[in-house]
């Protein structure tokens, strides 16, 4: 032992073969400012920890459930447009079918039948997709559905009235996929 000078608020010096409980094995105790396990410090640290990793659980949880809802949104406007433009591509030859029963008349009665029945099957399939007929006959012009292609004087309709079909429209799920092509009735000149 050397006999340097101690501060006055020093711990004495322990006596030989005397262990100070504080020290381990060379590991620092709470004197050296690290505070130990289970004191309050620690466990509103945790509480930090824990409120921070469930909070980005929530977010993460929110922006995949967000993600789900827009691919499943995705995929169902690309399978209504895909069902649209296969439509579009039908629609044609349901008009072809149409006229070639409008034109047969009642000289070929077989055939008539035939023809009528194939264009009852398209008409068929396409309502199934969910593809509806907008109505015109009679109608009044809606600008939204139908395409004004003439205006014809009349005393009989009211003005703006559809007064002849020249091609149906059709629409699917609201959307319409072609506008009705119609004659609509315009006021005689002269009349107020």
């Amino acid at each position: 032992m050397t006999n340097e000078p101690r501060h006055p608020f020093e711990d004495p010096a322990p006596a030989a073969g005397s262990r100070d409980p504080h020290a381990g094995n060379g590991a620092e105790g709470p004197a050296a400012g690290v505070p130990e396990e289970g004191t309050p410090d620690d466990a509103a640290r945790l509480e930090r920890e824990r409120d921070e990793y469930l909070d980005a659980l929530q977010r993460l949880k929110a922006e995949f459930d967000n993600f789900r809802k827009r691919t499943a949104r995705d995929r169902e406007a690309i399978a209504l447009g895909a069902t649209r433009d296969v439509v579009r591509d039908l629609l044609p030859v349901m008009d072809n079918l149409e006229r070639a029963v409008a034109a047969l008349g009642d000289q070929g009665e077989g055939i008539v039948a035939g023809l009528e029945m194939v264009r009852g099957q398209l008409a068929a399939l396409l309502q199934g997709h969910g593809v509806e007929e907008i109505p015109a006959h009679g109608e009044a012009f809606d600008p939204t559905v139908h395409e004004a292609i003439a205006s014809v004087p009349s005393a009989d309709h009211d003005d703006g009235a559809v007064i002849e079909v020249v091609e149906k429209g059709y629409r699917h799920a609201e959307h319409v996929l072609r506008p009705t092509r119609v004659v609509i009735a315009a006021r005689p000149s002269g009349q107020p």
